[in-house]
This record gives structure tokens, C-alpha cells and sequence, in this order.
């Protein structure tokens, strides 16, 4: 028996909302007894989008970050309901029994990632069931994944080592948003936005971009070195929030520069100009 889940990389998603519009084109005014009733027109988002800004003018960036049902291991949800109005299956997909949950508004509380939504009109709890419909039929990933034009949501067999989402878990860049929710949650992202270190450098002597000049962050357990591209910019992902960093920019015959930032937010350094050294 498979064991289903999901890898969302956050550097592919350029938010198109595919994702979210098939949702919709699937489940709206869609009944699928047993599986799930027809979503409401309004109110719900069992595949919402996060757009986060980040950074300030002239280095702005948007990150896009699709959140569903992460089908936990270890799902509140199913604690919460009564009558098993809420069961994992076999293949790891959290359901909602749309006869069992009627007036079960416990469910909605239960869920700490709040995704799942009260139905006023049918009294029920509805979220997400990773097309689990399609999938017994034969579907390969459900609507969501299929639609997803650059392939940022990548569905599969966890426990088959062979597929493409055991292979980018066994690479040790998946992450959960909440881990300190210890559930187990079997949707992981790549590139979740933390905090970034730009610049760009130029050479005052010549009045022009730097590139292939050496940039090193340090902080007080990571340490990245990069080149600026061929037009002096540099940049640095990844970085732990609320830390304290020191950013070094070097070249040969050039005086060396070196700042200390914080990342409350993230951090763009704006211009940077080397001066030829004193010999």
C-alpha cells in the first residue's frame, strides 16, 4: 500500500493560482459521496495561497506558498471527532465522512494549521482529501499537482525509494512550516522564506558593476561564500531570522569591506563600492 504525500517547492511556485482554481473547478457544486460533499462558493480554501513580500525597494521579492491539509501522522482532527467522523486511510489520507461529521464544529477548532472550514449550509467540516476520488481511480496526483505548470507540487509514493518525492526528502530539504506541532505532517515545502542578504557591488575606481567578487556571510552556525554575477549582485537565502551576521566583500587589489547586519527583516545593503588599495 502506498503511503501518499506531498513536496511543495516554494522557488518554483510563481503564483498562478492553478493550483487553487482547480480546487475549485473540482469540488465546487461537486458532490463525491463518500468522499467529500460540493464545496461552497464562498468562504472556503481548501488550497489557499500565501503571498509574502519581502525585502524593501530597489530588492523586492514576493514568496508564494500554497497551504492545504498536511494529512498529519498524527492528526488532531481524528482526536477531535466523534464516531470516527474523521479516519486516515491506509495510504496516509486524512477524510472527513461527510455523514458522520454533521454538526461536528469541534473538528474545525481542532486543526492548529486551520484548514478546514465550517459548512453552514450541509453543517459540516470540509478541507482537502488530495483528490482521493481521482486517486482511487486510477489518477496518478490529484487536480492541484496536475495543473501546476512549473511543477513546483510534486505528489507521490513516500514509501516507494524510487519516486520523485522519496528522492527530494532523502536530499534533507524538506521542511514542515510547524514542527514544533510534532504531527508528523506529510506535505513538506523546499524554500520556505526565511530572511536574504543582498547587495550590489561596483568598483569605484572604474565606475562600473563588479562581478566575480568574493562575498562571504557569516553567522553563529552558518557560514556561505558566493561570487557577484556579471552585474555585482550578490545575494544570500535561507538565513535564520533574528540572528546576527557579518558580511565581508573582498577582490584582489581592492580594500576589503565588511558590515554587521541583524536580520529583524531581511537585509539589502544597497551599493557597495570597493576603493583600490594603498600600496
Amino acid at each position: 500500500m502506498a503511503k501518499y504525500g506531498m513536496v511543495i517547492d516554494i522557488t518554483r511556485c510563481n503564483g498562478c493560482y492553478n493550483c487553487f482554481l482547480t480546487c475549485r473547478d473540482e469540488y465546487w457544486n461537486n458532490d463525491y459521496p463518500p468522499y467529500s460533499l460540493a464545496q461552497p462558493f464562498s468562504g472556503h480554501f481548501w488550497l489557499r495561497m500565501i503571498e509574502k513580500e519581502r525585502g524593501k525597494y530597489p530588492k523586492v521579492k514576493v514568496a508564494y506558498t500554497p497551504i492545504l491539509c498536511m494529512h498529519c501522522e498524527n492528526p488532531p482532527c481524528v482526536h477531535a471527532a466523534e464516531n470516527n467522523a474523521v479516519y486516515k486511510r491506509p495510504d496516509g489520507i486524512v477524510m472527513i465522512d461527510p455523514e458522520k461529521a454533521v454538526g461536528q464544529k469541534q473538528i474545525v477548532a481542532a486543526c492548529p494549521y486551520r484548514v478546514i472550514y465550517w459548512n453552514e449550509e450541509k453543517n459540516i467540516p470540509q478541507k482537502c482529501t488530495l483528490c482521493a476520488h481521482l486517486l482511487d481511480q486510477g489518477w496518478k496526483e490529484p487536480r492541484c499537482a496536475e495543473a501546476c505548470p512549473t511543477q513546483a507540487m510534486v505528489f507521490g509514493d513516500m514509501d516507494d525509494p524510487k519516486s520523485e518525492i522519496s528522492k527530494l526528502i532523502a536530499s534533507g530539504e524538506v521542511e514542515v512550516i510547524h514542527p514544533e506541532y510534532k504531527l508528523k505532517e506529510k506535505v513538506g515545502y523546499i524554500g520556505l522564506p526565511k530572511r536574504f542578504i543582498a547587495g550590489t557591488v561596483a568598483f569605484g575606481d572604474k565606475n562600473e558593476c563588479a562581478g566575480n567578487v568574493l562575498v562571504t556571510v557569516a553567522g553563529q552556525q552558518d557560514r556561505q561564500t558566493m561570487t557577484t554575477n556579471n552585474f555585482g549582485d550578490f545575494e544570500f537565502e535561507g538565513l535564520e531570522a533574528d540572528q546576527e551576521f557579518s558580511v565581508k566583500i573582498e577582490h584582489p587589489g581592492y580594500t576589503p569591506q565588511s558590515f554587521k547586519v541583524q536580520t529583524k527583516t531581511d537585509v539589502y545593503l544597497g551599493e557597495v563600492f570597493l576603493s583600490r588599495s594603498v600600496r
